[in-house]
């Protein structure tokens, strides 16, 4: 089987959806199946370098292939003439296109190059059919919905969904669509040891770990923390991430911490990854993500891998299967619930160990990257050999 996956940028400033692409390649090609990365060397949209890679020639890299294509001739939106060209050469090469992202111009070109070749493909939206995504620069999205992105899922084989929750309220724009639960995946730490299971130390540490974003519920976060320290409750807070789209918002956050009675039990350590990120996960007592809107929540599946309880709300769209696993705490978008809701959790340590354990215990059987292939598999033959 040969897979093309299509994605306008693997960088890590684009953050999990990207990288995603590489974990569920490599986990295929483990499998047995033959894939190849289309994507751009894009590396951030206020100016930054473009990634430093070899342009138009196959980058092995755990037993699949990457081929980077540059941005022209319009880098702001990651578009690429040549991978389209390219994609149109060779798209008789492949038996099914895996296309990653709505509403981006290389994507959406890629999927229309796609239905002209007669290859099978399968969109995956990345979130970008919620209604709250759709909200921002509504009446572009609008046109562009209705006008490119409704043929584009008219004719996709199927529609790559990470959650049931995320399938239920994506707009189609009046298209009937065959919908595919397909859940992302996530590496899981090289160690026996649950970081609940040591919680010795006097002051519980709290994570936030995931894109600084207004998205993200910060807003909801730092008043409830804040109400925490005022009625005497202990705990450290640890701040990872970054948002190099919008670093004013990134600083904003900051000032706010600095300038509040979260200041001396709060560490900001910006972007983590490969060990620092390993390490605060396995150091982290609770974790917690507060999402308006969050189509899968990868972070929240990355610590419920390391055995850590969560903390989340109804917007993260896993919280149903959070909350059947009891593998953390849920609640709704309301400052005042977030803080009781954190409380509760804080109280007990053992109740926290418990839960931690579930949540790893779920992740292993419905998040590792092994599983989630042969789902992926599955689907793709479906596909294939009807």
């Amino acid at each position: 089987m040969r897979v093309v996956q299509i994605i306008p940028s693997i960088s890590l400033v684009y953050g999990g959806p990207s990288q995603m692409v590489l974990g569920l390649s490599a986990a295929l090609a483990a499998a047995g199946v033959d894939v190849t990365i289309l994507t751009t060397n894009s590396n951030g949209d206020n100016g930054q370098q473009p990634l430093n890679v070899p342009l138009n020639i196959p980058v092995e890299q755990d037993g699949y292939q990457i081929r980077y294509f540059s941005c022209s001739p319009f880098r702001r939106y990651k578009f690429s003439l040549p991978l389209l060209q390219w994609l149109a050469k060779h798209a008789d090469e492949f038996d099914i296109a895996h296309i990653h992202a709505l509403f981006s111009p290389v994507s959406t070109a890629a999927a229309w190059v796609a239905r002209s070749q007669n290859l099978p493909y399968i969109l995956r939206p990345l979130g970008t059919l919620d209604p709250a995504d759709l909200k921002k620069k509504r009446l572009l999205k609008k046109f562009y919905g209705w006008l490119l992105e409704r043929p584009n899922l008219a004719g996709a084989a199927g529609i790559h969904f990470t959650s049931t929750l995320e399938a239920e309220v994506s707009e189609r724009f009046g298209v009937v669509t065959k919908d595919l639960i397909i859940p992302l995946g996530v590496k899981f730490l090289k160690t026996d040891i649950s970081p609940v299971s040591a919680v010795q130390s006097s002051v519980t540490k709290i994570l936030f770990m995931s894109r600084i974003d207004p998205k993200k519920g910060l807003n909801l976060l730092l008043p409830a923390l804040e109400k925490l320290v005022a009625e005497g409750v202990n705990f450290n807070f640890i701040l990872a991430g970054s948002n190099p789209q919008d670093p004013g918002y990134e600083a904003q956050i900051s000032q706010w911490i600095k300038s509040s009675n979260l200041s001396d039990r709060t560490t900001i350590t910006g972007f983590v990854s490969g060990k620092e990120k390993a390490d605060l996960l396995q150091n982290a007592d609770l974790f917690v993500l507060p999402s308006y809107y969050e189509n899968f929540g990868i972070a929240v599946a990355e610590a419920m891998a390391a055995g850590i309880p969560v903390v989340i709300s109804q917007g993260v769209y896993i919280w149903e299967e959070v909350e059947k696993a009891s593998a953390g705490w849920v609640t709704n978008l309301e400052i005042n619930a977030l803080s009781e809701t954190l409380r509760l959790a804080l109280q007990d340590a053992s109740e926290r160990q418990r839960r931690g354990k579930n949540g790893q215990q779920y992740a292993q059987k419905s998040y590792s990257w092994q599983a989630i292939a042969q789902q992926t598999i599955q689907v793709y033959r479906g596909i294939i050999i009807p």
